[in-house]
């Protein structure tokens, strides 16, 4: 069984930046994910990353702000977010699934075993 344990959230101002670490514990599946939620409203997938390819997919929003990363040897998934907005406002979970046709897609349902979540505050 794998678990996951995300840290690094906190208050930032926008414009800022702030990374995200999820430390993995047992053997993690293909995929890796970063997800949000934001109140009411629905998760969010941001960023995947294929453990093994290294290939990396993001949603709209977070293309060209976020790079998700990994780091094998201390079993680490990071987010690093750069210029941060309101928006981005929200509770970061870390995640492991499946591939589909090779790809790691931002959908949850994808996505068995999570992390319980950090939360990210970010000031105007």
């Amino acid at each position: 069984q794998v678990d996951l344990v995300e840290s690094g959230g906190g208050s930032v101002e926008a414009g800022g930046s702030l990374t995200l670490s999820c430390a993995t514990s047992g053997n993690t599946d293909s995929c890796m994910g970063w997800f949000r939620q934001a109140p009411r409203k629905e998760r969010e997938g941001i960023a995947t990353i294929h453990t093994r390819a290294s290939i990396t997919r993001y949603g709209d929003s977070e293309r060209g702000r976020f790079i998700i990363s990994q780091d094998n040897a201390k079993n680490t998934v990071y987010l690093h977010m750069y210029s941060v907005r309101p928006e981005d406002t929200a509770v970061y979970y870390c995640a492991t699934g499946v591939q589909a046709g090779g790809y790691c897609y931002l959908d949850s349902e994808y996505y068995y075993r999570w992390g319980r979540g950090t939360q990210v505050t970010v000031s105007s």
